[in-house]
């Protein structure tokens, strides 16, 4: 035990006095500190069960903070594990993981837990709590059931296997993925090969070729430029770049992913599927979506089935257009003959989106400069619910010289919260995508030294264009909206009032509501004001053009039935997979892929898409029978945001007290209550579809 303290005093990664720190812990940390850590909770929780007194403060206050410090530890590992890859950190997180699921089994499946949940359910206890903390107590109640709490001998012993397998699994496909992205490059020295493709891409992809390190005097007008499957690479050559032949060499090798040789994670998908389907049986659940839906706003498969069918419906017919007049124009240009390619879908819809709004995507670009969105989204937020923020780069340690510390303040000026923010995209060790995760909760039981209510503080992680020489870096409109999505995350876990670090923020969210938030700040886009606001041209710092403005608003259904569909091929095949798909059937994966796909694409995936292989969502992350959520949540996310039109957009007291009851609710009361009671708190009814189809374009 004293080998135990000693680590902890030494071992930064054990530091728990302030937030984490990021420029002492190192990967030869994880290994010792987090072992030291486990030997140190495991004598804790077994004087806890020792002990057991099912009441609040004897019971969930001490569970609180045991399971905070091992999120705090692993949470700060895992981070990393996406922000700051390396092959080291990756061996000691493997050596760990193994250990880390198998104590979290071990308080989930405590018999003298659950049995002293159960007494404060059953007892005195019972009426001395609120509203809350019953809810907390009810959920790790289930939560305990769905650990295996009630299991015995062989079976309780298999549901562990299959935990821990299952962590292994989603972390290997994590870093297959990864791998895979950045093993594909390709240098690019004819200049026919970069025809058509804006002076941003060209300088990007020149100074990645320098990076290497093996073209020192690359430039944006001489070349070589290298390409890659990073998005800031990707999508815009696939938007823009005339040569149709390395279009189609690099939509192959998108869609084709982690499918190969060391790295294919056709295998980690199929044993996932089986383990998830024999997990679930175990704990008495026909198929896997059954299981995931118990903690699900969605009743039912068949509430889900029901909402993403009604929304194929509204989109489908829209999507065939879509691609007719996509076809008719690439045709009619005469620079192409024959059906369309999924290779030439994106340059001839950017080419017919430039031609009927008259503005390219990269004609945006300049305008929107992240200092100057970051500046703007945060005025939007202070406006709407009454915070401020505060720049404190330097204050704090962090991981790479690019990540911001910003500090939030209410509106006397005292603090309530803070996040990080790394904004750029940087291959070689950081995962692709965009999240938003916990450093930590707020609570009234975890305090760092001298607090009185631990205050939350947020990771927002991007991947965004990065600066360019002397530029900074200039900001798509998807760039644009994919900051405001994860800033909405953000939010919710920041802005929450709930004292009870259990239900604070997005903790004790349903799953299907978690997108409100996140979607709903990204309809500010589209307002006048803030899109304004954001702008500011990178030279001369004139705002955005009202002519832009209004092509980009009449252009923003553009392609809606085909973005739909997208959206609902995935959340399809994720439940197909999870409940009707039979893993030691005849049928693969990518069977079921293809046939959904019937119903929902009009272009049909090549025989070779393995997208599978790097749906990360549902693989290596928490949406497994559960990406329809985004749809569902969109519902949600819409509805909300039509009560802000129905006041009046332009009414700046009425869009204020508005924002005071979205933050009142939906942003403070996090997993305190149930989502459809925050909803109806702050809608004053349920959510209905229908602000959604018509922000698509797609009512009837």
């Amino acid at each position: 035990m004293s080998e135990a303290n000693d680590e902890a005093k030494t071992n930064p990664l054990l530091d728990t006095s302030g937030l984490p720190r990021f420029d002492r812990i190192e990967s030869e940390h994880v290994v010792p500190g987090i072992r030291a850590l486990l030997e140190e909770l495991e004598s804790d929780f077994e004087a806890l069960e020792a002990d057991i007194a099912p009441t609040w403060s004897g019971l969930i206050e001490p569970l609180e903070r045991m399971g905070d410090r091992l999120a705090y530890s692993w949470g700060v590992v895992g981070h990393l594990m996406g922000v700051r890859n390396s092959d080291a950190l990756r061996a000691a997180h493997e050596e760990m993981q193994p250990e880390v699921v198998a104590m979290s089994l071990r308080q989930g499946q405590s018999q003298a837990v659950y049995r002293g949940l159960r007494a404060m359910r059953e007892g005195d206890e019972w009426d001395r709590l609120d509203a809350a903390q019953r809810r907390i107590v009810e959920v790790m109640l289930r939560d305990a059931e769905h650990t295996g709490v009630a299991l015995e001998g062989e079976a309780r012993e298999r549901f562990n296997a299959i935990a821990e397998e299952l962590a292994g699994l989603a972390t290997r496909f994590s870093n297959n993925v990864l791998d895979a992205t950045k093993g594909f490059a390709r240098m690019l020295r004819d200049p026919a090969d970069v025809a058509g493709l804006p002076e941003s891409w060209l300088e990007l992809a020149a100074q990645s070729a320098r990076e290497e390190g093996e073209e020192p005097e690359a430039s944006a007008a001489d070349g070589p430029w290298r390409l890659t499957l990073d998005h800031p690479s990707l999508q815009p050559f696939l938007e823009h770049g005339k040569n149709r032949a390395v279009r189609e060499d690099l939509y192959r090798a998108f869609i084709t992913r982690a499918s190969e040789g060391d790295l294919d994670n056709a295998p980690n998908i199929a044993r996932t599927l089986e383990l998830k389907k024999e997990m679930a049986a175990l704990l008495g659940f026909e198929t896997f979506a059954a299981l995931s839906l118990v903690t699900k706003m969605a009743a039912e498969v068949g509430a889900v089935d029901a909402l993403l069918e009604q929304l194929r419906t509204a989109s489908i017919d829209a999507a065939k257009r879509d691609l007719d007049e996509i076809q008719t124009h690439a045709e009619a240009s005469g620079e192409h003959t024959g059906p369309l390619c999924h290779w030439d879908v994106p340059y001839w819809a950017e080419r017919l989106r430039e031609a009927r709004y008259d503005y390219s995507e990269e004609e945006l670009r300049p305008y929107f400069p992240f200092p100057k969105v970051l500046e703007g989204l945060l005025a939007l937020a202070s406006r709407l619910f009454e915070v401020q923020f505060e720049f404190a780069d330097g204050d704090v340690p962090v991981w790479h010289e690019d990540v911001r510390f910003v500090r939030v303040n209410d509106a006397k000026g005292e603090p309530i919260a803070a996040f990080y923010l790394d904004p750029y995209s940087r291959p070689a060790e950081k995962r692709g995508g965009a999240w938003m995760d916990e450093c930590v909760g707020r609570s009234r039981v975890c305090l760092h030294s001298g607090e009185a209510v631990r205050l939350p503080v947020a990771y927002l992680v991007c991947n965004q264009t990065p600066p360019v020489g002397d530029r900074p870096s200039l900001m798509s409109f998807y760039e644009i909206e994919t900051l405001f999505h994860e800033f909405g995350h953000g939010l919710q876990h920041m802005l929450t009032k709930v004292d009870y670090g259990l239900a604070a923020g997005i903790r004790n969210v349903e799953w299907d509501a978690v997108e409100l938030p996140s979607q709903f700040m990204e309809n500010w886009c589209y307002h006048r004001e803030t899109l304004l606001g954001i702008s500011g041209h990178f030279e001369t710092g004139d705002p955005l053009p009202d002519a832009l403005f209004e092509k980009i608003c009449a252009a923003r259904t553009y392609r809606a039935g085909s973005q739909m569909l997208r959206q609902l091929l995935f959340g399809m095949t994720d439940m197909e997979l999870h409940h009707r798909f039979d893993p030691k059937g005849d049928e693969t994966a990518f069977d079921v892929q293809r046939r959904i796909a019937e119903r929902t694409a009009v272009l049909q995936p090549l025989p070779e898409d393995r997208f599978l292989c790097s749906f990360g969502h549902i693989f290596a992350g928490g949406y497994a029978a559960g990406y329809y959520s985004y749809k569902w949540a969109e519902v949600l996310s819409a509805d909300a945001f039509a009560a802000f039109e129905e006041a009046g957009l332009e009414d700046e007291a009425a869009v204020a007290e508005m924002g005071r009851r979205f933050r009142d609710t939906v942003l403070s009361l996090g997993g305190s209550r149930p989502p459809s009671e925050v909803f109806e708190a702050f809608r004053g009814r349920g959510p209905e579809p229908d602000a959604l189809l018509r922000h698509a374009g797609l009512a009837s």
